[in-house]
């Protein structure tokens, strides 16, 4: 399997992603899966300003970003899929895109949200979608930083 991490964060690729995350895993390419954001030459701009050199970047919307992954596109690279919402990784999941482990990273506070961590802050649908995705037998887990300790995500939720 070439997705060797899948991260959700709403800053999408920032200095802890492009840093510590891409250098610990030795990443090759950034693949952002967001339908706004692939729509938004501002937005990709930006993403590519903030991705390492050495790494590649692809800003996709979610059906094309899993025909490419189930096509195997990416099987010679090491990819690290990042998404701001839990609800694009459904959409991968329900597309047939195999994944064994998401991490929770950042999900910022809104008028909408509740805080789960003083990093993650949640809506009653994004809780809805985080039971789904867990009912599907995906590992999730909270991890801002790899020096970090793993929590189980789900049992942060259930607090």
């Amino acid at each position: 399997m070439t997705i060797i991490a899948n991260r959700i964060d709403g800053r999408l690729i920032h200095g802890q992603v492009a840093n510590l995350w891409a250098t610990k895993l030795n990443i090759t390419r950034f693949l952002v899966i967001d339908d706004e954001v692939s729509q938004s030459d501002i937005d990709k701009q930006s993403l590519k300003l903030a991705t390492p050199s050495g790494i590649k970047l692809s800003v996709l919307p979610i059906e094309k970003a899993a025909i490419n992954i189930n096509n195997g596109k990416y099987d010679s690279q090491r990819l690290m899929l990042i998404a701001r919402k839990p609800d694009r990784f459904l959409q991968l999941l329900e597309y047939g895109v195999k994944l064994d482990e998401l991490n929770v990273g950042n999900m910022s506070q809104s008028d909408e949200t509740r805080s789960i961590t003083k990093s993650i802050s949640v809506t009653d649908t994004d809780i809805d979608v985080f039971k789904r995705l867990d009912d599907k037998g995906l590992k999730i887990v909270s991890q801002m930083v790899p020096n970090d300790e793993t929590t189980n995500f789900m049992q942060l939720l259930n607090k």
